[in-house]
């Protein structure tokens, strides 16, 4: 097997079955400035882009910004911007080379290659998906600092999207912004209102991160080295709200299959609380269980039916998306990929920061209806088992998470003061929010299923909770 790395020069012994871009890069005149340069990105964003640039038009082209780490970055550097991503469905798999990625940086150690981005004359957009940790005064002060230059230099006005599992994240973005602004940034404040847009946008997209697996399926497949290969989904769905700096971008995007609207919020609720609630719940079970994969907690009955369950009961009534049944069923099916090696760790990292989207709104709907929230109570639960940091089996893991002390605090002593762990968590605003950490209801459910977690264990009561009828 061959040694040599992917890259420009070694592209043309690519195999014809890979499909790869007969475009040349224009590092210097990329369109989209992207931060957060991630797996996901780049195995759905930087796709769609990529058809617009073998479709001819190369204003697409994306500089990619790693905000921390270097390391990404660098191979992504020795690769010039290429790699591959297997995409494996029903149907098969396929392989498939994105050249989109013209130019990198790291936003900590190349600042000043960031604004100049910002403020370049060929960049049209700046994409973000930097988690939803994220959204700090950090990230507004590096966009002020472009968009300040940006408009001294009297540049054309940007879009620029939020792509992170916010609701109305483009607001909160630009909302972000505003609190950050110092009074000398009045002018570039009133510059980027008048000419700059914040559409709100859903992505959806299942993109593990990378492993050695990929790494040697890449190898395989392509005859090259691809340090920087991705494993993902054949669905994929970007809905953006019709709010463009260039309104004629609308009708570019539609073509590529991007859903553009003036109703993202139904989209990104059922996201939120179907697709990413669901696999909340999944992780912590999983990870409590010793299952690795979520492909191993839906391939379970008894979780598949505590998810069909979960969406069925306590979500879809809450939704304003017409198709949800649909979009349930198709999430099922896609849980269960087998290609999909998605890590229950993986997904539980920042939990504290993703369980407030995700699971409040659809328990708060259910007390408003005087209906049943069992299944996110047990949910809950689990998420208190889970910060005891080891599981089912005595095998220790970490908690990769923010909050990971306070959360580890509240969870020690759970199996000798259960009660009063349950009530701790419970009365955390910053996840529940006010009137759910003020509801008696919310914590004799949470204790009672807390309390079948640690006696019966995971499996044996989310087998009881789907053999029980609830109103």
């Amino acid at each position: 097997m061959s040694e040599l790395l992917l890259c420009r020069e070694t592209q043309s012994r690519l195999p014809k079955s890979v499909q790869s871009p007969s475009y040349q890069p224009i590092p210097s005149a990329a369109g989209v400035l992207h931060l957060g340069l991630g797996a996901f990105h780049r195995a759905h964003q930087a796709m769609v882009f990529d058809q617009l640039l073998r479709a001819g038009d190369m204003r697409w082209g994306v500089h990619g910004v790693g905000m921390t780490q270097p390391g990404l970055v660098n191979k992504l550097r020795a690769q010039d911007g290429l790699y591959a991503v297997r995409i494996a469905g029903s149907k098969g798999i396929e392989w498939q080379l994105p050249g989109a990625l013209w130019q990198t940086s790291v936003a900590t150690t190349e600042r000043q290659s960031v604004i100049k981005a910002i403020s370049a004359a060929s960049t049209r957009w700046i994409t973000l998906t930097v988690t939803e940790k994220g959204y700090t005064p950090t990230l507004a002060q590096l966009l002020i600092e472009g968009l300040r230059v940006r408009c001294a230099e009297g540049r054309p006005g940007l879009t620029i999207a939020s792509c992170d599992n916010l609701q109305g994240n483009g607001h909160k973005l630009k909302a972000l912004i505003h609190a950050t602004a110092t009074p000398q940034d009045a002018p570039a404040m009133k510059w980027m209102d008048a000419h700059c847009a914040f559409p709100c946008s859903m992505v959806d997209r299942i993109v593990p991160a990378a492993t050695p697996e990929v790494t040697n399926a890449a190898k395989t497949a392509l005859g090259l080295v691809d340090e920087c290969a991705l494993s993902t989904e054949t669905f994929w769905e970007w809905v953006i709200e019709d709010n463009f700096a260039d309104p004629a971008d609308a009708a570019l995007l539609s073509q590529c299959g991007v859903r553009v609207t003036a109703h993202v919020h139904s989209y990104e609720e059922a996201k939120l609380r179907m697709l990413n609630g669901s696999h909340s719940a999944m992780a912590l079970m999983g990870a409590v269980t010793g299952r690795a994969y979520i492909a191993d907690c839906i391939g379970e009955d008894h979780i598949r039916q505590f998810v069909e369950r979960l969406m069925s009961q306590e979500v879809a009534p809450h939704l304003s998306r017409a198709d949800w049944a649909n979009y349930r069923d198709a999430l099922i099916q896609r849980f269960g990929n087998p290609f999909l090696k998605h890590s229950v760790h993986q997904i539980a990292t920042d939990s504290s920061q993703k369980i407030p989207q995700r699971w409040p709104p659809s328990v708060l709907g259910q007390m408003a209806s005087n209906a049943s929230f069992e299944h996110h109570a047990l949910a809950a639960a689990v998420f208190l088992r889970y910060t005891l940091a080891k599981d089912e089996q005595g095998k220790a893991y970490a908690l990769n998470d923010p909050q990971v002390s306070s959360l580890m605090a509240i969870g020690a002593n759970q199996a000798t003061e259960p009660h009063e762990s349950v009530r701790a968590l419970l009365a955390r605003e910053d996840l529940w929010g006010k009137e759910l950490a003020a509801s008696a209801a919310w914590l004799s459910r949470v204790s009672y299923w807390h309390d079948q977690v640690l006696h019966q264990g995971i499996d044996a009561t989310v087998k009881y909770i789907t053999q029980q009828e609830f109103s």
